[in-house]
């Protein structure tokens, strides 16, 4: 029989990146009393990666649990990034309910709309919380206007349109029902959270069943598996089943060696979880996203959504430039295959295939941001290795060639629009909307092939002087648009090994932009700056001036160069052609040609056309 256990809430915070989910979290941590007195708490506390910390972005979901009023809240903070919406959607079946995040200027942006949806379609109840009411430019009650047009466009049901409206600034620690209210603090949103989003419910007596949602992964228990109980009762020691829902027929038996839930930061050994409790389960070697825990009397798996596909690949590669091996620590296709598949236990949209060559592997993902974070990760730890261009992944529908496309939500002062609607549209965008929003913005919505898109976010800061904002969302496949010309310029290619100079530097800037300073170290066929010009030209940068006994006063004035142009990774990323490679040491990026020998290089371009 079927029972609801009042004392647990569990909800997931949803939101378009940026609207400010993990200091909300922060918020409710510190409010419900997880702290001690004078604690030192770092701010965004849940980004516990190096990257999110530094991007001031959230890449993995994480848990945690508060306690108010002898309720317990489960608590789950999700990324809010396109990339990493696999994530978002596989959470949200853990939970009874979502917290939906809006920035009360920004107001209901792309994401925002893929997060509700997701949310509308498992019939979750909906809190909406209008974040960031303290900034200057806040326009709340248009904003309360945008999120019942979007819940209307997506079909929301009655109930689902009721949907209890908070006010906050997490920044400030506090939350209101009404914009007139005092500014005390964030018990609001906590009874709103009590009243509105139903206590579990599942069957005490039932056979077990726990749906894993998530993978952590520790170094010395390895794989844990986050999930639900939604019948009967979880026990250490107990004796279960594994099945999944998309392949009933293989079950495997195991043993519950260690059972956690979680409290504020941490995750407490318990004997036993029933009905509503998020758990955490290690010791199980082969555990996966999808797989349903069940007592082994009758074994039944919960239905689990299928992730969605990877629509972008990188080839990863063991590096064979003149400098491989000098810089980093793990350098065999051994050590990137290892820690690719190691990568597979916990991101559920990630991709990684063979090739015909034993020293590549052809890695998908959910976007370019995806994969830069991937890349970046395995640079700290120590890995080198090369990666070619990004492409899309295409599909055949019918004998057709279809590719993805993506929805481009565009911010841009209104003096810029010109600039940015003609890019867009050289890159086979359409157009579909554009309207003027405050503060002398203008958002325009483009409709683009999800490879027009590639190498375009760098140009796009220039084009708007760093005042744009672009917010994309995959739209599904369409057929082939026709060919891109991405990149207009050419690269300028050191021609022989040795270290840079500033004499040789001095007669190459001319040609186009440096990417390196004098007392580098290059090699032949490295790519050394960005040519002004649509071809590539061989320069010699480590060219010494020839001495002679002959002096005047002019001939020995300093040689004044232009700063060099240092990429980050993702600006070097979006500038490969694709007869280039990245190489990635965790010292130094440097581009070079795929082919460094100038003779091949030329024979080989020759062929292809």
């Amino acid at each position: 029989m079927k029972q609801t256990r009042e004392d647990i809430r569990n909800i997931a915070i949803i939101a378009h990146v940026d609207h400010g989910k993990t200091t909300l979290v922060d918020e409710l941590l510190k409010q419900s009393g997880v702290f001690r007195e004078g604690q030192d708490v770092a701010e965004r506390v849940m980004d516990s990666g190096d990257i999110e910390r530094e991007r001031g972005i959230t890449i993995l979901s994480k848990n945690t649990a508060v306690f108010y009023k002898d309720t317990k809240i489960n608590i789950v903070d999700t990324p809010g990034h396109a990339d990493f919406g696999g994530e978002v959607e596989r959470v949200l079946k853990m939970v009874d309910g979502v917290v939906l995040v809006v920035d009360a200027f920004e107001g209901a942006m792309p994401q925002t709309k893929f997060v509700l949806m997701k949310a509308l379609d498992l019939d979750l109840p909906v809190i909406v919380c209008i974040n960031k009411i303290d900034r200057p430019e806040a326009r709340p009650e248009e904003v309360i206007d945008e999120v019942l047009e979007l819940f209307m466009d997506l079909d929301a049901s009655d109930e689902q349109l009721d949907a209890p409206f908070v006010f906050a600034s997490a920044k400030e620690g506090y939350a209101m029902k009404d914009l007139n209210d005092e500014h005390k603090d964030m018990s609001p949103l906590f009874e709103a959270i009590l009243d509105y989003i139903p206590a579990p419910t599942g069957d005490p007596d039932a056979n077990t069943q726990v749906l894993i949602s998530t993978i952590d992964y520790n170094e010395y228990v390895g794989r844990i598996g986050i999930g639900k109980v939604d019948n009967g009762v979880l026990k250490l020691n107990q004796e279960a089943v594994v099945v999944n829902h998309h392949d009933p027929d293989k079950q495997n038996k195991v043993r519950i060696t260690k059972l956690y839930e979680f409290d504020g930061l941490s995750k407490v050994d318990v004997n036993e979880a029933s009905i509503g409790s998020i758990v955490a389960i290690s010791g199980i070697s082969d555990i996966h996203i999808g797989d349903t825990i069940c007592g082994p009397e009758a074994p039944e798996a919960i239905p689990f959504q299928k992730i969605s596909e990877p629509t972008i690949s990188m080839n990863f590669m063991v590096n064979d430039s003149p400098f491989a091996g000098q810089e980093g620590k793990y350098v065999t296709s051994r050590h990137i295959r290892e820690r690719l598949m190691k990568e597979l236990n916990t991101d559920v949209s990630l991709r990684v295939e063979d090739t015909d060559s034993p020293d590549c592997m052809k890695v998908s993902g959910r976007g370019e941001l995806h994969l830069s974070v991937l890349i970046e990760n395995m640079r700290r730890e120590g890995y080198e290795f090369a990666v070619s261009k990004a492409e899309v992944l295409y599909k055949d529908i019918n004998g057709k060639k279809n590719e993805p496309m993506e929805i481009a939500y565009v911010d841009v002062p209104d003096e810029f629009t010109g600039a940015v609607i003609e890019k867009l549209s050289q890159r086979k965008g359409d157009l579909q909307n554009m309207t003027p929003i405050t503060g002398g913005f203008t958002r325009i919505e483009f409709k683009i092939p999800s490879r027009g898109l590639i190498g375009y976010r760098g140009e796009f800061m220039t084009d708007t002087k760093g005042n744009g904002i672009i917010n994309t969302i995959f739209d599904g496949y369409e057929p082939y648009k026709g060919d891109i010309a991405y990149r207009k310029l050419g690269s300028l290619i050191a021609f022989e090994t040795g270290e840079s100079v500033t004499y040789g530097l001095f007669s190459a800037q001319d040609r186009g932009t440096l990417f390196i300073g004098p007392g580098e170290r290059v090699y032949g066929g490295m790519v050394i700056g960005s040519c002004s010009r649509a071809e590539d030209i061989e320069l010699n940068v480590c060219k010494k001036k020839h001495l002679t006994n002959t002096r005047s006063s002019s001939a020995d004035e300093a040689l004044t160069l232009t700063p060099p142009k240092i990429l980050s990774l993702e600006q070097a990323l979006d500038f490969i052609e694709t007869d280039e490679l990245l190489e990635v040491t965790p010292e130094t990026l440097r581009i070079r040609k795929r082919i460094l020998d100038p003779t091949m290089r030329k024979r080989a371009n020759f062929n292809k056309q």
